[in-house]
């Protein structure tokens, strides 16, 4: 197609005005010729629908004819390489057959044909143009006289009729006369023409006229005069420039409309009037400031989006000019001389925007926010105290009594119901809606650190200047003073409620740190929540409208403070906040006092079973915030609020009971209803009480209750849905589970619930499954990570559920595994037996045939495995019943390039590397500096695997590191020569405090020296003197016979048969001895004697338990590493560790350090020993978590947002001596440091340990392998004397409190 026909031509001219007309109204908006260019250049990229144009398709289905051909051989030519190399991507392929059609004579031809028949089309459009407009004009003319009213039909001032006007441009000299047509003087017809032109005609070159002024000033004239039809068309004049024009235009046009309105408001000097009587909209003044308050408001809520574009002086002079106006207040003594209150244009405002919108967006971003608070604080204070009065006075003119409030909140919020508008509004609804304005304005301004600089204010009529704490003080009376809503409409959320927005406001300031330290963490504002309470607590009636409403909200703000670090103290230690009878008590103690009444129904104004569920709820909400923290339960602890919970649950359970099954189509009655209520209220109570498991020792007092099982399937319910903990939770419920975890009791409940299976069950489906139901489209991607990304969730969740022992012995204890002669493929695992055999114990080609990605999940297996492992006595159970090293070294055995023959060299891959690490980790104990694990990976070069791989034992000898041989002869220093110049420690009761003080001076200054005979004698002399003095014996002295030099021998011992873990438990701690070159060969009668003499004494002191819990069912069922401990600190000396053992066993210290010491013990209370759960877990570890918060905050946020807690890794370090993780001399530290300073330095021990690694676990806590790492690492560059004087830091902080609860662990816990 070279040449266009005269149709073509003719169509072309066509689609091109159909075109135009289009997008008339992007054209119509441009302020400049030169800015509707810019538009239709720019026309593909901001017009979605630019290719459905038929202008567009035209001359695209042209450019395809002319050049289709061309394009085509081009293509081809470049796809055969020819002339020119073309690379492989696909853009290099466009830009060359662009390139080559663009320089073709065919393109050059096309264009100047295109280019010379648009002229002729655009020539021919505009003399048509032409034509129409003086058509246009000519019937205009004609028919001015017929419509001489029909013009003055519009009632609002932005219609959108205003925005679909054409306009032409305008010249200067037309302006100048529009502008004296508009003089006041001239007729009102001469007016109303002059503003109809100019309606034609930009804003731009309208507000550009050198007659700007003069035409403004007559504008303004207009705006005001009492003729509707002429203030009407100059604010249509004002919208369509809103609408179209930029913020250097509109500025002028707004701040015009502003210094009208001033001008109204002063001259006028409208009134509100009394009594019933109220502001009809209708009337005309007041529909002439309310279309020009509209068309502000508008503007201002709008301006927002685009005025950071721009100067910030024209910002700066529009909300100046809203100020002023706003800022117009009569005076005073005018305003009451009379008995009509003035309008003001915040009443306007408030009508028309009455939550404040306008401000909220003001105040949302920096760039005007900065400019808001510099004009309130030079210039516009009046503004603030104005807002600030109107609260006041709304308080001050409350009456609860006649419930008016309540009357305009529902006529407010139902004004247009129907089809008829509400045009009557009474002084009344207008003074709330201002109000509520007020108080929306004083919210926002109360969220930023500038605003609340401008307070304390100073209010007409008060004293003293109003400060942050007597606005939040005024506002929560208010808050009492809440109307009851009509029993009409008492299912409507009345959202214009003094109460809803005071809540809104308390909210949006709890949730903001700096705004609730200034605003609500006041003496002042809690006495003010809590006043109502304590008046109730007394037996007097509180002074509140709707007590049931208001105490929920009194509830939710006092949640949202305890939720935070800052509230959370001030309620539990500050102990002025509330004046008791005598002395203050703090608000913890009368938030939890409160809620034991409501729980016992002993308040007599909420005995009704709904009203008091939902209130006796909220106050639990709040206990909750503080019992499921340490410090909080350490001071509600001894209210046994946890007994009061279970009470009620108990009592609500045998009631839910009775809740009828539900028939289809059946109406509930009143009495079901109740009863669903009830099943409501039951879960509440479960779920309050299930958060006392966020501690340890909230953990034992909910398993005390008996309602553990329910809780934790209330729980897995829950999890399951994926829902959160609470609305004042961050994370969901995995530190939770891992808290309930670390128990016998919690993992049994776990299994029973199902959480086990369903995690079992999950990551079978992400290993093995895959997602059936997604179309594959691409290849799943092969995992580079040994834990792929996938399933790395799934991993951690289950080795925080196995982390502890007593999960691994509840679970695992005496349960075989399957080894199946065939799997099938359909089949999944459903515990965790299944998932050893399947995963783990692959030793057989049949499983590994039943595996769909073998090496994925066997590599999966492996590093779970790794991770028990670090666990001493997990790993002695799993070596016991599946002989877990032998099949791992069998497997290492066939995996040689010649398997038949048995010889060959060892095939290196993933599982091979990975079964290496774990023998060496199984086989090998010691410190950082005292073993060598080979790594998981390989290494660059020619070798890419260093670590010598084996099949049998003995183990290679490069992965046990050479240590000096230790010295056992006396050492001359200065704290032995203390120990032998005293001998008879017994009657010198200041002896303990100079060897404590030599202690410490040997460990600060040398502390190498504490080790072999030294420590020794120390251990021995320092347990000696405690045991003997009868203030320091805490557990009586054992009536044993046995042997060693203090006993006559008894035959039976040396007969009794020990388990295989204590079996395996002792060759390990042979081994570990004789690498320490502590021991001799022959050591191992000495130490099985030993272990013998334990289990006899311990046997004795045994309560008889009746329990289903595996850990119950005899001995302790791990290993007594203290034992073997103590067996290596005296160098295999039986005798001398018999000793010592029987001696420390009267101490308290011996419960805490020796952890088989008070299993099942007769010494704890029977419900405590009952429930398997150790002092080591419900005391030390508590105080760990309390200290860490206090002391490591970083530290204890990283376990929080990892699923970890402290407690389980606690647990394993004290539960084998630090075995595997620290060297031996800082293991001898650390026991002979708990022994001289004091038990309660086990708690200062882990402490320091966790802000020691502190880097780490931060670091650790990114990669989402905090708990892999903690378990699998050992403690690098730790010493206990480098951390000596911070934990005596610590001793001089907490040592009141926490020897106090270790002296209590014999006493029923509370």
């Amino acid at each position: 197609m070279s040449q266009f026909s005269a149709e073509a031509e003719a169509e072309l001219q066509s689609l091109l005005r159909q075109l135009l007309k289009s997008i008339k109204d992007r054209i119509s908006g441009a302020p400049s010729i030169e800015c509707a260019e810019e538009i239709l250049l720019h026309l593909e990229e901001t017009d979605k629908n630019f290719h459905n144009y038929e202008f567009v398709k035209y001359l695209r289905q042209y450019v395809e004819s002319s050049l289709g051909a061309v394009i085509e051989e081009e293509t081809e030519s470049c796809a055969r390489g020819e002339g020119y190399a073309v690379g492989s991507v696909q853009d290099t392929l466009v830009h060359a057959v662009t390139r080559k059609t663009r320089e073709s004579g065919e393109y050059k031809q096309m264009m100047q044909t295109l280019k010379n028949t648009m002229m002729v089309v655009v020539e021919s459009l505009i003399n048509k143009f032409e034509e129409d407009q003086l058509r246009k004009e000519e019937m205009h003319r004609e028919s001015q006289h017929q419509q001489s009213n029909s013009h003055y039909t519009d009632n609002c001032s932005d219609s959108d009729s205003s925005f679909n006007q054409s306009y032409a441009f305008i010249k200067q000299e037309q302006l100048q006369v529009l502008a004296e047509k508009l003089d006041p003087s001239k007729p009102k017809e001469v007016r109303w023409e002059a503003l109809q032109a100019l309606c034609c005609a930009p804003p731009s070159d309208v507000l550009s006229c050198e007659s700007w002024s003069g035409l403004r000033r007559n504008l303004s004239a207009a705006l005001a005069d009492p003729d509707p039809d002429l203030s009407d068309k100059v604010l249509r004049f004002f919208a369509k420039t809103f609408s179209c024009s930029p913020l250097n235009v509109t500025r002028e046009i707004y701040t015009s409309l502003a210094k009208s309105l001033e001008s109204d408001f002063l001259y006028h000097k409208l009134s509100l009037p009394t009594g019933s009587a109220g502001i009809d909209v209708n009337r005309q003044d007041i529909t002439r400031l309310l279309k020009q308050m509209r068309l502000m408001n508008d503007f201002q809520k709008e301006v927002t989006t685009f005025w950071i574009r721009h100067p910030e002086k024209y910002m700066e002079e529009i909300i100046e000019s809203t100020f002023s106006l706003l800022s117009f207040f009569p005076e005073h003594g005018l305003e009451t001389q009379g008995s009509e209150k003035a309008l003001k244009p915040m009443h306007l405002i408030a009508l028309l925007d009455i939550k404040a919108t306008w401000f909220k967006k003001w105040m949302h971003g920096y760039y005007s926010r900065t400019v808001v608070f510099r004009l309130l604080e030079r210039k516009y204070k009046s503004l603030i105290v104005a807002a600030l009065q109107q609260c006041i006075h709304y308080y001050d003119s409350c009456d609860p009594v006649r419930d008016e409030t309540a009357e305009v909140i529902h006529s407010m919020e139902h004004q247009h119901i129907g089809t008829a508008q509400r045009t009557l509004y009474t002084t009344k609804e207008l003074e709330y809606m201002y109000f509520v304005h007020s108080l929306c304005v004083l919210g926002r301004l109360l969220m930023y650190t500038n605003g609340r600089k401008l307070f304390p204010i100073t209010v007409w009529k008060r004293k003293d200047p109003v400060s942050l704490t007597d606005l939040v003080v005024i506002l929560i009376s208010i808050m009492y003073q809440h109307p009851k809503p009509p029993h009409s409409d008492s299912s409507h959320a009345d959202t214009l409620s003094p109460t809803t927005l005071v809540m809104e406001l308390l909210r949006t300031l709890g949730d903001r740190t700096e705004c609730a330290v200034e605003c609500l963490y006041q003496t002042p504002v809690i006495e003010t929540l809590l006043a109502p309470i304590i008046t109730l607590l007394k037996g007097k009636q509180a002074k509140l409208n709707s007590p049931e409403t208001t105490l929920i909200h009194i509830a939710d703000t006092l949640a949202r403070i305890a939720t935070t670090e800052r509230g959370l103290s001030l309620f539990l230690y500050e102990r002025n906040l509330v004046s008791g009878e005598g002395e203050g008590i703090s608000a913890a103690h009368v938030i939890v006092q409160f809620t034991q009444r409501l729980l016992a129904k002993e308040l007599p104004l909420l005995r009704n079973a709904e009203t008091s569920y939902g209130v006796s709820g909220a106050f639990i909400f709040v206990c909750r915030q503080m019992y499921n923290t340490c410090e909080g339960l350490q001071v509600l602890r001894p209210y046994g609020l946890h007994e009061c919970i279970a009470a009620a649950w108990k009592k609500t359970s045998s009631l839910s009971e009775r809740v009828p099954t539900p028939v289809p189509g059946a109406i509930p009655g009143t009495s079901s209803q109740e009863l669903q209520n009830v099943v409501v209220w039951e879960e509440t109570l479960l779920d309050n009480l299930l958060n006392f498991a966020a501690t340890p020792k909230g953990l034992l007092l909910l398993q005390q209750t008996g309602a553990i099982n329910e809780c934790v399937t209330y729980m897995f319910s829950r999890f399951t849905k994926k829902l959160q903990v609470s609305r004042c939770e961050k994370f969901g419920y995995g530190v939770m589970v891992t808290q309930v975890a670390a128990t016998a009791p919690g993992v049994v409940a776990l299994h029973s619930s199902g959480f086990v299976q369903a995690l079992v069950v999950e990551i079978w489906s992400v290993l093995e499954c895959g997602r059936e139901d997604v179309r594959v489209v691409y290849p799943k991607s092969t995992p580079m990570d040994p834990i792929d990304r996938s399933c790395l969730k799934s991993f951690l969740s289950l080795v925080n559920l196995l982390s502890s022992p007593y999960a691994v012995w509840e679970l695992l204890g005496q349960q075989p595994l399957p080894n199946k002669a065939e799997y099938n493929l359909r089949e999944m695992p459903t515990s965790i037996t299944d998932l050893i055999d399947r995963l783990i114990a692959v030793n057989s080609d049949v499983k590994i045939h039943s595996l769909f990605n073998y090496e994925q999940s066997h590599t999966f297996g492996l590093r779970l495995l790794s991770v028990m492992c670090c666990n001493l006595d997990s790993l002695l159970l799993l070596e016991s019943q599946y002989n877990i090293s032998d099949m791992l070294l069998q497997c290492q055995k066939d995996n040689i390039t010649d398997p038949s023959s048995g010889e060959g060299d060892f095939i290196i891959d993933g599982l091979s590397v990975e079964r290496n690490h774990i023998l060496v980790r199984m086989s090998v104990i010691g410190g950082p500096s005292e073993r060598r694990l080979p790594l998981r990976v390989l290494q660059k070069g020619t070798d890419p695997y260093p670590w010598p791989m084996f099949s049998s034992y003995p183990l290679p000898k490069y992965y046990i590191l050479n240590l000096p041989k230790t010295t056992r002869g006396k050492q001359d220093c200065e704290i032995s020569a203390f120990l032998a110049s005293t001998k008879n420690t017994e009657k010198d009761g200041s002896w303990m405090d100079t060897c404590r003080r030599q202690y410490c001076k040997a460990m600060t200054t040398k502390s190498n020296i504490v080790s072999g005979n030294v420590l020794a004698d120390l251990l021995e002399k320092a347990v000696s003197h405690l045991s003997a003095l009868p203030s320091e014996r805490f557990f009586p002295p054992a009536d044993y016979i046995g042997q060693c030099g203090l006993v006559t021998s008894g035959s039976g011992i040396k007969t009794g048969s020990l388990s295989s873990v204590d079996q395996l438990g002792i060759q390990a701690s042979l081994r570990y001895g004789r690498h320490l070159n502590l021991l001799r060969d022959n050591s191992e009668q000495d130490l099985c004697l030993l272990m013998k003499h334990c289990q006899e004494l311990l046997s004795q002191q045994r309560a008889k338990l009746t329990s289903e819990l595996y850990t119950l069912q005899g001995a302790y069922p791990g290993h007594d590493w203290f034992a073997s401990t103590v067996f290596l600190i005296m160098a295999g000396d039986m005798e001398r560790a018999l000793r010592l053992l029987l001696h420390l066993s009267t101490l308290l210290t011996s419960a805490f350090l020796w952890p088989a010491r008070l299993h099942g013990s007769v010494h704890l209370p029977m419900e405590i020993a009952q429930s398997s759960i150790h002092p080591v877990y419900s005391c030390t570890t508590h105080y760990v978590e309390m200290l860490l918060k206090t002391e490591v905050p970083l530290v204890f946020s990283a376990f929080r947002m990892s699923g970890f807690t402290p407690s389980q890794m606690c647990v394993q370090w004290l539960g084998q001596c630090f075995w595997n993780y620290l060297d031996w001399s800082e293991i001898c530290h650390y026991v002979s440091t708990c022994v001289v300073m004091g038990p309660d330095y086990q708690v200062y021990m882990c402490v320091a340990v966790l802000k020691h690694l502190q880097q780490d676990i931060l670091q650790h806590t990114q990669t989402q392998d905090l708990q892999v790492f903690l378990k699998e690492e050992p403690i690098q560059g730790f010493r206990v004397s480098n951390y000596l004087e911070y934990m005596e830091g610590l001793e001089r902080s907490y040592r009141t409190m926490v020897l106090t609860d270790m002296n209590n662990i014999s006493q029923r816990v509370s």
